[in-house]
């Protein structure tokens, strides 16, 4: 890793008024949560993916569907933030109004961290919502469903599903246009530990550049968006995040 690199992302990232980062699931993986692929293991390994993670795939089988999700949330659970998540958070409260942290990760550990605000790309793995609309209009609480695998509408029928963003469905516009907005406004961006391969969050990074921002992504294997990236470090977050977030 080339010094002169760390040290200019170490320099940014102390001078900077506004800094973007984007993670993606190796950040997690670091935690010991399983990426999509990972978890789709044992068991899960004979499914396509669109059989455990689309709403057609959950209608043709409920139940399957429900116990992947209930392993993947046990795995979330059990996990710890890593040094990463730690020194993202510590960062963002020395530097308060700097830091905004846009993830691709359903898990809930950034915020365990101490990073509440964290935008959410792709959904909450911890939470559910029902699959659709209720059809008397009502807006019944996830709490009122009957027990089961998964639990239903006790009126309806209506099932309730992970709260996540499945193939073929479109990302929160909410939290979609925050993180455009964040991009678009900071100086430095930060890409931790993605692929570079699920759009529309892998366009952030060429967002921030147009609008300006130096880009550095941190992954210990090649992005499919590498070429957006003024810096490229070759290492993990729990290492590289600490080094160069110490900044004061």
């Amino acid at each position: 890793m080339a010094e002169d690199a760390v040290a200019a992302v170490q320099a940014l990232a102390r001078r900077a008024d506004r800094v973007c980062v984007l993670s993606g699931a190796g950040m997690s993986a670091e935690s010991g949560i399983p990426t999509f692929r990972d978890a789709m293991s044992g068991l899960w390994s004979r499914f396509d993916p669109a059989q455990l993670a689309s709403e057609e795939g959950f209608r043709a089988n409920p139940a399957r569907v429900w116990a992947w999700y209930a392993e993947r949330k046990q795995a979330v659970r059990a996990a710890q933030p890593n040094a990463g998540h730690v020194a993202l958070a510590d960062y963002g409260r020395r530097r308060s109004g700097v830091l905004t942290i846009v993830t691709q990760n359903v898990d809930d550990l950034h915020q365990r961290a101490g990073w509440p605000q964290t935008i959410r790309l792709h959904g909450d793995i911890l939470a559910d919502r029902w699959l659709q609309p209720c059809p008397s209009g009502r807006a019944c609480a996830v709490a009122q469903a009957l027990p089961g695998e998964p639990p239903r509408c006790a009126d309806c029928g209506n099932l309730l599903r992970p709260a996540v963003v499945w193939f073929g469905e479109m990302l929160p516009e909410d939290a979609m246009a925050s993180a455009e907005q964040a991009a678009r406004a900071c100086e430095l961006m930060l890409v931790v530990g993605t692929s570079g391969a699920v759009w529309p969050a892998a366009g952030l990074a060429a967002v921030a550049r147009r609008a300006g921002a130096k880009v550095a992504i941190l992954n210990p294997d090649a992005s499919e968006i590498d070429d957006q990236a003024h810096w490229v470090l070759r290492g993990t977050a729990a290492v590289l995040l600490p080094r160069l977030l110490d900044v004061g």
